[in-house]
């Protein structure tokens, strides 16, 4: 046989295993899609959301958790809450894919039924692997809640400027939410606190989802505005927010964590990273710094002190 014909061969052979690994390839990512299609139920999203949550808000059994959770003062002066998950994972090809559920305050107080959320992408990059980031953004004003309401989707950082959250206790966190941005955000990534960037992600109504559920088409402002009672798939959801809400911190101390842009301006919605110094992740929104301690920190090495840990959960 003659060296073109072993080169012809060869290649025919390559040509058989690549199809076949192609074949089986596509095979697994339409299964893992159906699965991950299938695991999109409201009543899924509101238990997902409730475990989300507990991550972050303050544990009335442990007081000293408000030290390093979303201020009580946020939470009570809250008008909406959106609260999701976003898998990224990719080789070379990346795409991330995020789930969730967004409620709002109506004027008794309580909490509205859930309005199913999602958000994705698609990018290239030399990357390898999978994270998972857990996210809950703060709605400061009744224009952020009807700006998802009525339009269905909502732009971070769009028309509705956001910052990242304050942490803590004390009368520096009711300083920071005198006049704050419209949305603040809070990110988890791997157990602790992240500066992962929100802006330009893109939360849209799942009509599908919440189709399903509540077995007829109802829209977001509809669930928002209190038109249909909240369901009992919700309930441990509403329990963790109550129970935060209702917390006592009178023998907590006074600690915060305010992140703070250049003067003039909010601080950017990357936030400030409070998971101690992991190489990629980023760095600490320029001017933040806990407030109520001894002594501020100075310089990025001190400034990543890590502060949140969900293990004290």
């Amino acid at each position: 046989m003659s060296f073109l014909d072993k080169f012809r061969t060869a290649a025919q052979k390559a040509g058989v295993q690549a199809n076949a690994f192609a074949q089986q390839t596509g095979k697994a990512i339409n299964e893992q899609a159906a699965t991950a299609r299938a695991g999109f139920s409201l009543p899924k999203e509101c238990e997902r959301a409730a475990t989300i949550l507990q991550a972050f808000l303050a544990d009335p059994d442990h007081p000293d958790s408000a030290l390093n959770s979303i201020p009580k003062a946020v939470l009570q002066q809250a008008k909406g809450l959106a609260v999701f998950s976003v898998i990224k994972a990719g080789f070379v090809w990346s795409g991330k894919i995020g789930s969730g559920v967004v409620i709002a305050r109506l004027p008794d107080g309580s909490w509205s039924a859930p309005s199913c959320i999602g958000t994705g992408a698609v990018g290239f990059g030399l990357q390898i692997g999978a994270d998972l980031t857990e996210f809950v953004v703060v709605m400061n004003s009744d224009e952020a809640v009807k700006a998802f309401a009525y339009a269905g989707n909502l732009t971070i950082g769009g028309t509705l400027s956001a910052a990242a959250g304050p942490i803590g206790t004390g009368g520096d966190i009711r300083i920071a939410i005198r006049d704050p941005a419209p949305l603040f955000t809070y990110s988890r990534s791997k157990g602790l606190f992240a500066g992962i960037s929100l802006e330009g992600t893109v939360l849209v109504e799942r009509k599908e989802t919440n189709k399903d559920f509540y077995g007829q088409p109802i829209p977001a402002v509809d669930l928002l505005m209190g038109k249909v009672p909240a369901p009992e798939a919700a309930s441990a959801m509403y329990e963790v927010v109550e129970a935060a809400e209702m917390m006592d911190e009178s023998g907590v101390p006074q600690q915060s964590y305010v992140p703070t842009g250049e003067p003039g301006q909010a601080a950017p919605v990357a936030g400030y990273d409070l998971s101690g110094a992991q190489a990629a992740a980023p760095g600490p929104a320029a001017g933040a710094v806990p407030t109520g301690s001894t002594t501020a920190p100075t310089g990025a090495a001190t400034a990543n002190k890590p502060i949140f840990d969900s293990e004290k959960h």
